[in-house]
């Protein structure tokens, strides 16, 4: 399990993402939403919360990756979106109540500040600037999600892997050696197979053929983007 609330956990000082929830919050906002709740620390794998769990907090994320997945009609996984610091989880159960409509797991290491529900809705009553910024949030994940499924329909794995990688890149990517651009993120051929939604065998033979033609490398839970401007042509034929 994580370890509990910490003093020692506290960041000392941490820039988050410009998109991020705490990265559109004001100075002002920032500074009193970490007053809230408590310093926590996931381990990799560990789950920190459950889909259909009835729990009333939130989570806002301070470093570290965390992957958003639900359970399929045939009993297998969906993987939804990856989350990193700077990025708030939970707050649809944590506003109305309901239960959770997925489970949220660490990918690695991962500090957090877990708020209760009660505590964090009294936040946005007195900081209606943020109110804005979480509505916003919400908004641009259900356009996300819509915009994947339209995108996606009638595509080829290929070009849906293709797709995929650049979305990781462009939201979570660095610079790698020899001037390659980093996915970023840590993920294993299954997961990326359910980013994707398609068979693990089909995904695979897109990532080997992707390989022989020295458009990525891969590795344990990585990706490395070797041609850039191939990798968009396979995206867009």
């Amino acid at each position: 399990m994580g370890s509990g609330p910490d003093r020692g956990l506290r960041p000392r000082r941490m820039q988050w993402p410009a998109a991020s929830v705490l990265g559109r919050m004001s100075a002002e906002s920032r500074a009193e939403i970490l007053r809230l709740g408590s310093y926590r620390e996931y381990t990799s794998e560990e789950v920190v919360m459950r889909e259909g769990d009835r729990t009333n907090f939130v989570v806002l994320l301070l470093n570290g990756w965390v992957k958003v997945t639900a359970t399929t009609e045939n009993g297998g996984f969906a993987l939804l979106a990856i989350r990193h610091g700077g990025d708030l989880v939970g707050e649809l159960a944590g506003l109305d109540s309901e239960p959770r409509v997925a489970t949220v797991t660490a990918a690695g290491a991962v500090l957090a500040k877990v708020v209760r529900a009660d505590a964090f809705v009294e936040f946005l009553r007195r900081q209606p600037d943020v109110h804005q910024v979480l509505s916003s949030t919400i908004g641009a994940k259900l356009r996300s999600a819509t915009r994947r499924r339209v995108e996606f329909g009638g595509c080829s794995v290929a070009v849906r892997v293709a797709r995929v990688i650049l979305e990781l890149e462009r939201a979570y990517g660095g610079s790698s050696s020899g001037g390659h651009r980093s996915v970023g993120v840590s993920l294993t051929q299954p997961e990326l197979a359910a980013l994707v939604g398609a068979a693990e065998p089909t995904v695979h033979k897109v990532l080997r053929d992707l390989r022989q033609r020295g458009v990525l490398a891969t590795g344990y839970r990585a990706v490395v983007i070797q041609d850039l401007d191939a990798l968009r042509l396979a995206a867009n034929p």
